[in-house]
């Protein structure tokens, strides 16, 4: 089955005239001109960034989802193509309402007159995986209900399949391979394209994000309807919004966007660093502004998650980053495990000083991620870093937040803004109101097993018979009594530092 999707791809490469872009090297050129001496026939008249679309669309979503990434990357690929590759967004044709009325009264288990007062038969947006719909609940309540398409499920998994076969290729052949783990990442990426195939665990994704975001100071969140939600139907709030790629539009109407462009930088590094749960899919189709300058979140189907020891290893880099102290980025690489143990400080140090240096007190205009990236993986590469496939999705997030604050304000500072939110975020986990944080979470338990450690001390001694154990056993009481007083002094003495330490710093 894999070889003949593989020759799928094949074929629909040549079909579409991309050869162009695997055989445009310089080394290449004979074989290309063989292709196209072998392929005369073939009509080739479109321009090469519709032909890329056009194959995209025809491969299946993985290769669309990959498409829309590459769209935000307007410094790495050309103008052209960029434009054409954002019709990916929310232009993937869209499958017949006869199809979608099936699969909704498959899960409702009646017809969809009965379950929607008012349902629009033309989809407002159609993607890879999934199309919306709008209409009303009973009552008037306006909605947007999100449908799987049909057989998706099985497409996926041939593709997924493909992708495997490729990384354990690449694994066995390349030098890389072992280092880069090929197939940990496509299992990554696996992880998260299965979770869009479940309408609920989407619905569970924007509800916690909703939560997180409850003040709606920055960013809206639909509300879940969660009575009318299946695993292969969604139905949440319809937002009205502005997509965030018609900055024209935005500033029309009064809309702030350098001020845009720094919220978005505080919601990333909010969802990173203080919930541990991000959006981890923000191309512009799934971005849009309300009239009154906040965001609106759209499409929760891949969402990423980090551990705290993810999110202090990665504040650690950032902050040092922000400082320039490359010597602690590379210390922070090596402690964690990323880089080798043996691997020399001072040699590290240099190499990543001269990554990073040259793109500080520059604007995001003049600063190219990807090719900063790219230099970092050819240093990796020399000290035999391992890439960490949990942190794919985030990395993937990074290039998205760049592209969203290029198109948005390209003088936008991104270092300068998200400094202050770091440092903060830092003392927070290392400093008072980390031990604060600490104490109270920890007070319900100490509460609860404090006053029953004299009862189970007697409980064990009224068993023992050894009357020197006895004695002994006593004397442990009486110690770990004496403990019990010198940590309460303790605990108080620390708790009216931070009084006063709290009292000092606000």
């Amino acid at each position: 089955m894999r070889f003949f999707r593989l020759l799928k791809i094949i074929v629909i490469t040549l079909r579409y005239g991309l050869d162009e872009f695997i055989l445009g090297h310089s080394r290449l050129r004979p074989a290309q001109t063989l292709i196209r001496a072998l392929l005369f026939w073939r009509p080739i008249r479109a321009p090469r960034g519709e032909r890329l679309r056009l194959a995209l669309e025809a491969l299946g979503p993985i290769f669309v989802k990959f498409g829309q990434m590459l769209s935000t990357r307007r410094d790495l690929i050309p103008l052209d193509i960029a434009d054409e590759l954002a019709k990916l967004q929310d232009r993937v044709p869209p499958f017949p309402y006869e199809q979608a009325a099936a699969i909704m009264e498959e899960a409702y288990g009646m017809p969809v007159a009965q379950v929607f007062e008012r349902f629009d038969t033309t989809p407002i947006a159609s993607a890879s995986v999934a199309q919306v719909h709008f209409a009303s609940l009973p009552g008037g309540r306006e909605v947007a209900v999100k449908i799987l398409r049909p057989g998706i499920g099985t497409i996926i998994e041939k593709d997924l399949a493909l992708l495997d076969s490729a990384a354990w290729l690449f694994h066995k052949v390349s030098s890389d391979g072992r280092r880069l783990k090929p197939r940990e990442v496509v299992a990554e990426f696996a992880r998260h394209i299965h979770s869009e195939l479940d309408l609920m665990l989407e619905a569970a994704n924007c509800s916690l994000l909703g939560r997180n975001f409850k003040d709606k100071r920055l960013l809206l969140v639909p509300d879940v309807y969660w009575d009318w939600c299946r695993e292969q139907v969604m139905v949440m709030d319809r937002m009205n919004g502005i997509p965030i790629s018609q900055v024209a539009h935005l500033r029309s109407i009064g809309v702030d966007i350098p001020k845009l462009a720094r919220d978005g930088v505080e919601i990333f590094f909010t969802q990173v660093f203080r919930d541990g749960f991000f959006h981890a899919d923000m191309h512009p189709g799934n971005i849009q502004v309300a009239p009154d300058g906040r965001y609106v979140a759209l499409d929760f189907g891949i969402m990423g998650s980090l551990t705290e020891i993810d999110k202090q290893y990665l504040a650690r880099n950032f902050l040092a980053f922000f400082r320039r102290d490359y010597r602690e980025v590379a210390r922070a690489h090596i402690e964690s495990g990323w880089a080798p143990k043996d691997t020399p400080l001072e040699e590290f140090e240099t190499a990543i000083r001269a990554v990073c240096e040259p793109i500080f007190d520059k604007p995001i205009s003049e600063i190219s991620f990807g090719r900063v990236l790219l230099r970092l993986f050819q240093t990796s590469r020399r000290f035999g870093v391992e890439i960490q496939p949990q942190l794919t999705m985030l990395q993937k997030t990074l290039l998205n937040v760049e592209g969203l604050g290029r198109d948005l304000d390209p003088q936008l500072d991104l270092w300068k803004t998200a400094q202050p939110y770091l440092e903060r975020w830092m003392s927070e986990q290392i400093g008072w109101r980390s031990v604060l944080k600490r104490v109270q979470q920890e007070a319900p338990t100490w509460g609860a097993i404090l006053p029953m450690l004299p009862r189970r001390i007697d409980d064990f001694l009224q068993r023992e018979q050894n009357p020197h154990l006895v004695k002994e056993l006593h004397q442990l009481r009486r110690q770990q009594q004496r403990q019990t007083w010198v940590l309460s002094l303790l605990a108080l003495a620390l708790v009216g530092l931070l009084v006063l330490e709290a009292v000092r710093f606000f």
